[in-house]
């Protein structure tokens, strides 16, 4: 079992920044990926960004591409996802998920172990 504890997320103007962590625990030597997701009212949960526990290989969503950076440090097992730019549209929920497989992409359902979301509200 993997746990996720998320935190950093608050309310910030367009055009600041936000980082956010999520710290894992339990059996963290499992996990194979880290991804952040959010989701809206009304809106179906999306992948932001997600990042190999192994080497760092990350991939980006096009809404946030340019704008933040997802960096991992094993030896605090944590994640973190720094976020520049912030539009108003980016205000959500956002949640930390870890996998254990290599098959493990930009659904939510590739992905086992779950964050308790930290809200991000960005005021335009």
């Amino acid at each position: 079992q993997v746990q996720l504890v998320e935190s950093g997320g608050g309310l910030v103007q367009a055009g600041g920044s936000l980082r956010l962590s999520c710290a894992a625990s339990g059996r963290t030597d499992t996990i194979y990926r880290i991804a952040w997701f959010r989701q809206a009212p009304g809106k179906e949960r999306e992948i932001v960004a997600r990042i190999r526990w192994s080497d760092g290989s990350t991939f980006y969503a096009d809404p946030v591409k340019g704008r933040s950076t997802i960096a991992r440090d094993n030896a605090k097992d944590t994640v973190y996802l720094q976020m520049n730019g912030l539009k108003p549209e980016d205000s959500s929920v956002y949640y930390c998920a870890a996998s254990n497989t290599l098959y493990s992409f930009n659904s939510p359902t590739h992905y086992d172990y779950w964050g308790q979301g930290t809200q991000v509200t960005v005021s335009s």
